[in-house]
Parts: C-alpha cells; structure tokens; sequence
C-alpha cells in the first residue's frame, strides 16, 4: 500500500529524506531556502505526514526529532508504479514515447534507458 503524500509533503519528505533524522527547525531552514513558507504551514504539514504513517518522531528537549518512515526509493518506485497505472494502464513505453517527443530526454537520459534495456533483456535471456 503507498501513502498519499501531496506535492507539499512530498517537499518536506525530500527534505527529512536528505537529513535523517531532523527536527521542525532544521525542515523550515530548509525550505525557506527556496520558498516563503511559514513555521505554522511546515508544522502542519510534519503532524499530516505523521498521522499518515509516513514520518515518526522522538521527543528531544523542547523539540520533535523527526525520522522517515517509508524509504525513499520504496516511495518512489510505488508512487511511479501508481502513476504509470492510472495515466498509461501499466505501459511504460507511452510515458518514455511522450518525453521523447517533446525532447526531452537528454543525451544522458537516452544513453541510460539503454543501458536499462540492455539488462532487462540480459534478465529475460537469463531465465529462458
């Protein structure tokens, strides 16, 4: 089952993904870096992602030491595979054909699909 985290979260996630464990001072310094967001909005946010079973905490002093508990990759492969399901019915192919003919897929992303391919078909080989 993959939890349902908003954009917002997402960027409070990536932030305590980053920096495991945090407390809510260290989260809002981040973010403040790149967006005006109020102590009270990143507060709310951290209790939400807590109710949802996506983050923990420890009391510390006056603070709450927060600590992820889904793993990032594990987050993203599930919410990629959810993704990929609802706007393309399962078929990756769509998705990788719509980035390409919009161009944009760099040099780099083309020479890694590749690479991905070439071991897919390596696996597939290997179990015949």
């Amino acid at each position: 089952m993959t939890i349902d985290i908003s954009n917002t979260e997402l960027e409070v996630m990536q932030v305590i993904w980053g920096k495991d464990p945090c407390t809510a001072s260290d989260v809002i310094q981040r973010l403040q870096q790149h967006k005006d967001w109020h102590e009270k909005t990143v507060k709310t946010l951290l209790n939400r992602l807590v109710a949802k079973g996506a983050l923990s905490f420890q009391k510390q002093g006056r603070s709450y030491l927060y600590s992820t508990s889904i793993d990032q990759q594990l987050y993203q492969q599930q919410a990629s595979g959810n993704f990929v399901q609802r706007l393309f019915s399962g078929r990756v192919a769509p998705l990788v054909a719509s980035f390409a003919r919009k161009n944009e897929l760099s040099a780099a992303d083309l020479a890694e699909l590749k690479q991905l391919v070439a071991e897919l078909e390596q696996q597939q080989e290997d179990k015949s």
